[in-house]
């Protein structure tokens, strides 16, 4: 039988790493990677055979759980009339409409392949736009690896981060001049901007640094301050956006941007993403204007028919039921950690779930990093895994319960983080 070392110790050799996304490699929880085989619903299973009751779901992609029987049958149908042209389709079409509809203000929309090709093109969208060169985001945000972006970003790339008032390179090859413009601030903290500043890209619920959300007034602050000097500001919803609400993080917070950036959700577990605003701003973008981007694969059949299939299943139900899901699995995880007089926040925005040991809940990156430095993740995330419960290999993700967790399976979880716990404490004696 093939087990996760062989595939493990076979990927090193032809692979950075052995992975082809850092996080995947384990190196902040320690140990071996578990190859997934595949997945049904809730649950993941391994190469060697083991089942996982799972919480990464593609990092909030698989909204409605793994293979879908809905998702799957439109992949088929439409992979039978082929798998990309170079041609436009009527998919990409009734894909953008289905966007345009659920978002208030977005009028038009471009797709592309990922989340990181949408937010590179949304501020290249936006510099050509205002013809300014500077654009603003926060510490701890994650916005996909383009170099321009690649400074005190999150997620993986946050650990070992330097904080300071220059934005500097989080990685090797980025040259100091590709985050020349970038002005990096703290989150959930309104910036002071001038007239140089071309946009404001903020994660509207930061999920790339654990689960922090917006203090009160920190979005409307922006729009406004966004208004007095003429900046654009986009929202990065590539995790949030159409997970919150139907209309987005938009909908759910009622503050509304100039640009948008989409992903995961809208791929139905594919790859694919996407970046809109106003007709105006929009009619900027090649053919119709100066500002270039292009992709031969944007808008392929197979990543449009999976979006369409996902979104026509989330009704105002089934944001319903994701909702009382995550608060029973937050309720749940934070009387598993009292019980154990174990130090946690579990903190909660829509369906999305997260967590921090230490007494504090987070409002930035400070403190965020402040829980992750107390080294309790690897030892809760193991103790989980060991018991078949599947989180994210990383400190600094969320927990995505999906349409397909079912009450059983939140139960069983925080049982199973009530006897983890009650092990870390004791282990803390």
């Amino acid at each position: 039988m093939t087990t996760n070392h062989d595939l493990f110790t076979r990927g090193l050799k032809v692979m950075p790493g052995g992975v082809n996304s850092p996080v995947r490699a384990f190196r902040s929880v320690g140990g071996t990677p578990n190859f997934i085989a595949e997945g049904q619903g809730a649950f993941v299973t391994d190469i060697e055979g083991t089942v996982f009751l799972d919480y990464v779901q593609s990092y909030g992609a698989s909204i409605l759980g793994h293979a879908h029987p809905v998702v799957i049958a439109a992949i088929e149908n439409a992979a039978k009339r082929g798998t990309t042209f170079g041609a436009p389709t009527a998919g990409e079409v009734n894909l953008a409409e289905a966007l345009v509809d659920r978002i208030d203000g977005m009028e038009q929309v471009r797709l592309v392949s990922s989340g990181t090709e949408a937010t590179m093109s949304a501020i290249r969208l936006a510099r050509g736009a205002t013809g300014r060169d500077k654009i603003v985001k926060f510490v701890g945000n994650y916005h996909g690896h383009s170099d321009a972006l690649l400074a005190s970003a999150g997620s993986g790339v946050i650990e070992g981060l330097d904080l300071g008032e220059t934005a500097t390179p989080d990685s090797a090859g980025v040259t100091a001049g590709a985050v020349a413009d970038t002005i990096v601030v703290p989150y959930n903290v309104v910036p002071t901007l001038d007239e140089s500043v071309a946009v404001v890209i903020v994660e509207p619920v930061a999920a790339n640094m654990g689960l922090i959300a917006p203090r009160s007034g920190f979005l409307e602050g922006l729009r406004s301050e966004c208004d007095r000097v003429g900046a654009l500001l986009l929202f990065d919803e590539v995790i949030c956006g159409f997970r919150l609400a139907r209309g987005g993080a938009s909908e759910f917070l009622s503050v509304h941007p100039d640009l948008w950036c989409f992903g995961k959700v809208i791929g139905g577990g594919l790859p694919v993403g996407a970046y809109g605003g106003s007709t105006e701003l929009m009619a900027q973008i090649s053919p119709l204007g100066p500002v270039y981007q292009a992709g031969t694969l944007s808008g392929n059949p197979l990543a449009t028919a999976a979006g369409l299939a996902v979104l026509d299943l989330l009704t105002v139900d089934a944001y319903q039921q994701l909702e009382r899901t995550a608060e029973r699995l937050a309720k749940g995880l934070r009387r598993a950690f009292a019980d154990a007089g174990v130090e946690a926040r579990v903190p909660r925005v829509g369906p999305l779930v997260g967590l921090f040991f230490g007494p504090e809940l987070p409002l930035d990156f400070e403190g965020a990093r402040a829980s992750v430095s107390l080294g309790r993740y690897p030892q809760f995330f193991h103790g989980m895994l060991d018991a078949g419960i599947a989180l994210a290999p990383g400190p600094y993700e969320v927990m995505f319960p999906s349409l397909a967790h079912q009450d059983s399976d939140i139960d069983r979880t925080t049982d199973v983080a009530a006897s983890v716990a009650a092990a870390m404490a004791a282990g803390a004696r």
